[in-house]
């Protein structure tokens, strides 16, 4: 029994364990190293009070995954949140790429993974929980 339910919890999870792997390091790499993830090199005190924010909301969101993992009566609320803040990313990412032209490929890139994470949450909720899409 033990096996088997661990399997089905990690299958479960698996969404949120992706999400808060990526996203972590990701929210890291905003806050502390712009320069050397993704190119941002400008240095004025503004734009980097406005990426350590964004460090901050990245890690805050996948600590809550973390927590929809190891609780289970979390667990909905924290994948309902991956798929908003996947599919949050891809809208504001998109709408950049049309006011303000191509990306850097890290992010075109980015918008194909959020949005895949996006749909995975959304197809847990209908495998695993009452949600209906």
């Amino acid at each position: 029994m033990g096996t088997n339910s661990t399997r089905t919890g990690s299958v479960k999870n698996l969404h949120l364990i992706i999400a808060s792997s990526i996203v972590i390091p990701a929210g890291l790499c905003y806050g502390f190293a712009p320069d050397w993830a993704f190119g941002i090199t400008d240095t004025s005190p503004t734009l980097h009070s406005v990426l350590k924010a964004i460090m901050g909301l990245y890690i805050a969101f996948a600590l809550f995954w973390v927590v929809g993992i190891i609780k289970p009566k979390y667990w909905g609320a924290a994948t309902w949140s991956t798929l908003l803040f996947m599919w949050g990313l891809v809208f504001g990412r998109i709408v950049a790429w049309f006011l303000t032209g191509m990306p850097a490929p890290i992010f075109v890139f980015g918008i194909v993974g959020e949005f895949i994470l996006g749909l995975y949450a959304v197809l847990q909720l209908r495998k695993y929980s009452n949600s209906t899409f």
